[in-house]
């Protein structure tokens, strides 16, 4: 084995240049596509980064902290609507850089933002939908805080380069979130994550990126899918989008990358799926109904029946999925919390049963 890797995360070097030389004629359809319906929840547009490209934050002073109240008012409208997931997000540590939310939060008597997650999550279960938490770069503590309410969790890697659009006094760091992906793997938390394409990166920053991907899950077991997500045009990012042969490599090096039950996702709002078709998508990620992308709020959610239309251009079954992937169901990963939710004998517990017998 050749030595390399990258922030600690050790892979074989010859497994890069392999990746480097993968094209799209080297992987093959997928034979289904999956997705989740959920609710989109975003409990503060509070970060302390300040990465360029991104529209979710707001300054210190403008961002706001959804209350227990319209918390459940949300998620009461997800239930109502068949959803079965609860996307929670949040900017890393808002809590730490706003005085604000920091001030809010201990009003309403909690000492952290994952304290508050954790309430947030029980009015979910509460109101009979699963939830998937993504608040960024997470220590053990904190993510033990949160991981019993939790069906799955999340972070974006986005790349393990030192991109300039991350940079300045409030760099995100690549070896934290890697560290986040590490933690959930030993704790035990099936995870969603992902690279983000076009912010600086080159070919081999994204080879890299999934074998890290690929060394951390090899140890654990614990990532369900990997998102490849391209960066997209808004109000702080002018580039030009992300080309198609860009984004068709990119999935078909993922797909090589990782393993076969690992699914390879990209979102249907911000990438030209039909084109990506054949280069190894199996998932177009967390679909909501009844809310935005709060991440990307200039690229509307597709319908339903768009969904349905991507999959019979393809030629494939279109099935619906839980925000855990069914295997971590079935092999015991989830908390004695997500699996009663799972198994109650109530509207909800009967909704997931029936999205898992699909």
């Amino acid at each position: 084995m050749d030595g390399g890797g990258v922030h600690g995360v050790k892979f074989d070097e010859s497994a890069v240049d392999r990746l480097l030389s993968v094209t799209p004629a080297d992987v093959e359809p997928a034979p289904a596509l999956s997705f989740a319906r959920n609710v989109f929840i975003p409990l503060t547009t509070a970060c302390r980064y300040t990465c360029t490209y991104c529209t979710y934050y707001d300054p210190p002073g403008q961002a706001s902290l959804m209350s227990p109240e319209e918390i459940r008012r949300t998620v009461r409208m997800g239930a109502d609507a068949g959803c079965t997931e609860a996307l929670f997000t949040f900017g890393d540590d808002p809590d730490d850089r706003y005085t604000q939310i920091h001030e809010q939060l201990t009003e309403w008597g909690h000492e952290s933002i994952h304290s508050y997650l954790h309430e947030a999550c029980e009015i979910a279960l509460e109101e009979g939908l699963l939830p998937h938490s993504n608040p960024g770069d997470q220590t053990r503590a904190q993510m033990a805080t949160v991981a019993d309410v939790n069906a799955s969790m999340g972070v974006m890697l986005e790349t393990t380069a030192d991109v300039q659009v991350h940079g300045g006094s409030r760099a995100k760091s690549p070896e934290q979130r890697l560290n986040t992906i590490r933690v959930a793997g030993e704790l035990g938390v099936p995870f969603t994550t992902g690279i983000l394409v076009g912010i600086g990166e080159t070919w081999r920053d994204r080879a890299e990126s999934l074998l890290a991907i690929r060394t951390l899950h090899e140890q654990y077991g614990h990532v369900q899918e990997v998102l490849v997500q391209n960066v997209v045009p808004n109000e702080r990012w002018r580039n030009d989008p992300v080309p198609v042969a860009t984004m068709r490599r990119a999935v078909a090096m993922a797909r090589v990358a990782l393993p076969e039950t690992v699914s390879i996702q990209v979102p249907p709002n911000l990438s030209p799926v039909r084109e990506l078709l054949d280069c190894g998508v199996d998932d177009l990620g967390g679909v909501s109904p009844v809310t935005d992308d709060y991440i990307n709020p200039d690229y509307a959610w597709p319908a339903l029946a768009e969904l349905r239309d991507i999959a019979n251009e393809a030629g494939v079954p279109l099935d619906e999925r839980l925000p855990v992937y069914e295997r971590y169901v079935d092999d015991g990963w989830l908390s004695s919390t997500i699996e009663t939710a799972i198994n109650a004998e109530n509207e909800a517990g009967e909704r997931f049963r029936d999205v898992m017998r699909n």
